[in-house]
């Protein structure tokens, strides 16, 4: 495993400032290119309230002959109705002319930021010709295209892996973007990934999907789903790996599913205000849904958050959200360990130390949540934030 932030055989990528924010530090404006055609698949929001560059990429997806994907920050172009469609393909038809590509359809279109806002045109056409000189294939184009992903992010987010197959380095890299309206359904926030493996794009398809649901499926820091998440997988086939078994093809899915759950942390890590980071591992359920249903109730539970957020073990809140959530279960099936102190057994309170645990949350950003039932063998692992008087400031004041 390669820890080097560095991009898949045959892509580019680049940020600028074009002008979106008004601080020329905060880059707005990112591409991330193929030289070559790639298989191309995504999976996007389902809110019935999305952005027009969902709309537009969605439609173009999966495909075998896309080029890029250009991303402003800054402006979500979303709820805008028809202009904002056409917004939307003019991005795309402007890139593609700067890029020489035979469609305009071969370019896709995410954009991030506030919502109801028409784009502005002539910003963004001053940062097209400067964000398409600017593309390389280095370790700072790559850096610069994360960070003008970004909103209220406070760090950019990228993760590489890479492995022999055939006897060939394949890599796979990935750049996302997100803090904050993350409750994802299909996909979260923004999220580019490339790799060289030949993938079909059938296979794109799969293997998203697969990843998506075992890493940005299972985040949520507010229980508020965006208009714009989108994740899109890219591969250009340039590393000739030959026909892949279905081996091969799952040592791919395995790597994919790590840089999947790398970014997928590193949101909850970035979550706004928070300080704590919060795994929750449900077990011994009947299916991987009873399971996700339950964790995701724990998990947007205000008073779940708040708790951890000041240290107070109050468990019943934990259970409670359990018990609501929809999933059938006796109490006498179901047990709870907080940062591994056993506070509630097969139904029955257990005596503790609340002094003693509580003092370990506050000193450890991480805290772990274990709910375990005694109905079957499905299981999961969902991440999560606490809530504090931090993010209520963050996102009170957002837009004013």
């Amino acid at each position: 495993m390669s820890t080097d932030l560095i991009l898949p055989k045959g892509f580019l990528s680049a940020g600028v400032h074009c002008g979106i924010k008004p601080d020329r530090k905060k880059l707005d404006l990112s591409l991330f290119v193929s030289e070559s055609p790639c298989s191309a698949a995504g999976t996007f929001t389902t809110n019935l309230v999305c952005g027009a560059p969902v709309k537009v990429s969605r439609a173009r997806l999966p495909r075998g002959t896309i080029r890029g994907v250009v991303i402003n920050s800054g402006n979500a172009n979303a709820c805008t109705g028809e202009q904002g469609i056409a917004d939307a393909c003019w991005m795309t038809e402007q890139i593609a002319g700067l890029l020489k590509c035979e469609s305009t359809d071969d370019i896709l279109v995410c954009s991030t930021g506030v919502i109801g806002r028409f784009l502005p045109r002539e910003i963004l056409s001053k940062g097209f010709p400067d964000v398409v000189s600017g593309l390389s294939a280095n370790a700072a184009g790559y850096h610069n295209a994360a960070r003008g992903m970004m909103t209220t992010d406070t760090f950019p987010k990228q993760a590489t892996r890479e492995a022999t197959i055939n006897g060939h380095s394949v890599r796979i890299s990935g750049a996302a973007k997100g803090a904050a309206m993350i409750a994802p359904n299909m996909a979260t926030m923004l999220s580019v990934i490339m790799t060289d493996a030949p993938l079909t794009p059938d296979q794109t398809q799969s293997m998203i999907r697969k990843a998506v649901q075992q890493s940005f499926n299972c985040i949520s820091v507010d229980g508020h789903m965006s208009t714009s998440d989108s994740v899109i997988l890219l591969a250009n086939g340039q590393v000739n790996c030959g026909e892949l078994s279905d081996q091969q093809l799952e040592e791919i899915q395995s790597l994919l599913n790590e840089v999947t759950s790398e970014l997928a942390q590193a949101i909850i890590r970035d979550a706004e205000g928070a300080t704590h980071f919060i795994t929750i591992d449900v077990q011994g359920t009947r299916t991987r849904e009873e399971a996700y249903t339950v964790a995701k109730a724990v998990a947007d539970s205000p008073l779940v958050k708040t708790a951890i957020a000041g240290g107070d073990p109050n468990w019943g809140r934990i259970i409670s959200a359990a018990g609501y959530c929809g999933v059938a279960f006796e109490e006498a099936d179901l047990s709870l360990k907080v940062n591994g102190f056993s506070l509630y057994e097969k139904g029955t309170p257990l005596p503790f130390i609340a002094a003693e645990v509580s003092n370990n949350i506050k000193q450890n950003r991480e805290t772990t949540i274990e709910l375990t039932f005694n109905s079957g063998d499905a299981s999961i692992r969902f991440w999560t934030s606490d809530l504090t008087a931090e993010y209520v400031r963050l996102n009170a004041d957002y837009t004013t």
